[in-house]
């Protein structure tokens, strides 16, 4: 079993393997608590080096997906309406979530590298006037002028731990550092929702907003080699590839869609190869229709994709603010007014 797997099951499953195993691994996560608390130390004691143009910083508490690449292009298309030049800072693990942002905003230039300080640098010099840094939190060398952090829904556990005994990189309490608090919603029930909402609230003072991360209608990659009409929900099984944080989310919206689909999950950033996509078809050949994947799956499964194999497709997400729209709006406005000030040497995790 990949370790990606036997994580999730340790940190989210209920069995008393899990428990248990939790339990032994909690003296592990005090170690991790206090070499994280060391860390932020240092950087709540140190001088920030001053940025160029204004940044905020999308980012998590959390290893695993919760929606940082999809909130992150709201935000550059919000600033971009509205006069702005952003550009997407991250660290880039992999070429996906580069791709990704270049279809969602064509305009928007991305740039990737370890140090996100020179490249918030060379952002300013290529001509951006504010540059958004995804999945930043963690990473306090780069100045910022507001920290957003966001949590799932779908993966929110009442039993807070961290790593390894649970996937969180920081407790609670870190949400001091934060400007805005963003609840993601996939497919998570509104139990879970309003129990991951209030831990929140209760655990800062900055505002707490819930947004959802709404799929919209199956797209074909390949959309010059259909020959078919698009298959109808209910004619048959298809075959769910992903290789994201949240796995589970994606089949649950595929299936409240009302698609009959078998899952088929890889690590999260699984770099495709032709071997995996024989993978993929041997497991869709037998009773499936079609093979539905993620944005950040379809970039890297597109250009190898065989033109006589079933169809792919993928399935699009949009950032549906739920409530908090002034909360939301404060944070582009922050930005935009931002711009006409600098340098910018404050750093809001403090």
């Amino acid at each position: 079993m990949p370790l990606a797997d036997i994580a999730d099951a340790v940190w989210y499953g209920d069995t008393s393997a899990a428990r248990l195993s939790r339990e032994l691994l909690s003296p592990l996560s005090a170690v991790f608590n206090a070499i994280a608390a060391r860390r932020n130390a240092r950087y709540d004691a140190a001088s920030i080096t001053p940025s160029p143009i204004p940044a905020v910083s999308i980012g998590n508490l959390t290893v695993g997906g919760t929606g940082k690449t999809p909130v992150s292009a709201w935000l550059a298309a919000q600033l971009q309406a509205r006069g702005a030049t952003p550009a997407i800072v991250m660290r880039g693990y992999g070429t996906d979530e580069v791709l990704v942002h270049a279809l969602l905003n064509p305009g928007v230039r991305v740039f990737a590298g370890a140090d996100r300080v020179a490249q918030v640098r060379a952002a300013a010099t290529a001509g951006a006037d504010c540059a958004i840094l995804d999945d930043g939190f963690q990473h306090r060398r780069a100045a910022r002028v507001a920290d957003v952090v966001l949590v799932s829904a779908d993966r929110w556990r009442d039993d807070v731990r961290l790593l390894p005994a649970g996937p969180f990189r920081e407790p609670l309490s870190s949400l001091k550092r934060a400007s805005l608090v963003v609840v993601t919603v996939k497919a998570a029930e509104a139990a879970r929702v309003s129990a991951c909402t209030h831990a929140l609230r209760s655990a800062t003072a900055a505002p707490v907003v819930t947004v959802d991360l709404v799929p919209g209608a199956l797209v074909p990659v390949h959309p010059d080699r259909m020959q078919s009409p698009r298959f109808a929900v209910g004619t048959g099984r298809v075959l769910a590839v992903c290789a994201i944080g949240d796995p589970a989310a994606f089949l649950r919206q595929l299936r409240q869609r009302g698609l009959d689909a078998a899952p088929l999950v890889f690590a999260d950033h699984h770099a495709f190869d032709a071997r995996d996509v024989q993978q993929i078809l041997a497991a869709a050949a037998a009773a499936c229709i079609a093979v539905i994947c993620t944005l950040k799956d379809a970039v890297k499964l597109g250009p190898i994709w065989p033109g006589t194999a079933l169809p792919l497709w993928y399935l699009p997400q949009s950032v549906v603010p739920r409530d908090g729209a002034t909360a939301l709006d404060a944070l582009v406005q922050q930005v935009l007014e931002a711009r006409r000030n600098g340098p910018f040497a404050s750093d809001l995790s403090r």
